[in-house]
């Protein structure tokens, strides 16, 4: 019995001494636990906590924090690349202009906050007639943006023309799909392209792993932090090419 209970608090990593006056203490009939609780008691550590315990030289950092040369908290694990960002210029300027205006801004807004992560690959695409004046019907809020994002090379207009007064318009959803799949890259949009979905397993496995929804809390564009939901991939993971594994859990030991 003493053997067998030696054995087994040497495999638990204790010292052979500590175990000995403690069975020499308790009795030889001792339970288990009571022998575990008084070890615990007398400050005797496993041999891995106490190499654990050592002063490590690596300099430890807050779960999901970063440090302070990274630069900003944005900028927390751009060095694995961030992925190629395509918004979808109409959905966001009519969601911040409550879908009665199509708010330049809130483009604007969007390209900005993709911006201060560091992405360096941004595009918004638009259909070319909202270059033309705006109409009562269809009311423009700031269009000078849609100009200096062009000229900056990150908006591009989906071709339309006008035959017999008619107005032709090119599919633009098509190619912020399109080209999102090709660059493996996210899409901004709260649309969830459906038809597109239908049209292509392809593009729906894509859209449904790589779409981010956002919202507009008065001018601050707002993606969420778990866009595939709670149990999905955090936001920083979601929009970096290389995700970084999550920490293991580690259970509590029952002996306290």
């Amino acid at each position: 019995v003493h053997q067998s209970k030696l054995d087994f608090f040497c495999k638990l990593g204790y010292g052979k001494q500590d175990i000995c006056k403690v069975l020499e203490n308790l009795g030889q009939e001792a339970l288990e636990d009571d022998v575990l609780k008084e070890l615990i008691r007398m400050g005797s550590k496993p041999q891995a906590l106490e190499s654990q315990a050592q002063p490590s030289p690596l300099k430890l950092v807050a779960r999901g924090s970063c440090s302070a040369s990274s630069g900003s908290k944005w900028l927390c694990g751009e060095g694995r690349g961030s992925r190629p960002i395509v918004i979808d210029g109409s959905n966001v300027a009519m969601s911040h202009g409550n879908k009665e205006v199509f708010s330049c801004w809130g483009i604007q807004l969007a390209v900005n906050w993709f911006r201060e992560r560091g992405h360096t690959y941004i595009k918004v695409f638009v259909p070319l007639w909202r270059k033309e004046p705006p109409r009562q019907d269809s009311p423009i809020a700031d269009q000078h943006i849609l100009e200096e994002l062009e000229k900056q090379s990150i908006l591009v207009y989906t071709p339309s023309r006008k035959v017999k007064g008619k107005r032709v318009v090119c599919y633009d959803d098509r190619y912020i799909v399109k080209v999102a799949y090709e660059k493996d890259g996210v899409i901004v949009s709260n649309d969830h392209y459906r038809d597109l979905q239908n049209e292509n397993p392809e593009w729906k496995w894509f859209i449904e792993q790589r779409l981010l929804m956002y919202s507009f809390v008065s001018n601050r564009f707002m993606p969420p932090d778990d866009p595939l939901g709670r149990h999905g991939p955090t936001l920083n993971n979601f929009l970096s090419k290389q995700p970084v594994l999550p920490e293991p859990k580690w259970q509590p030991c029952p002996y306290g």
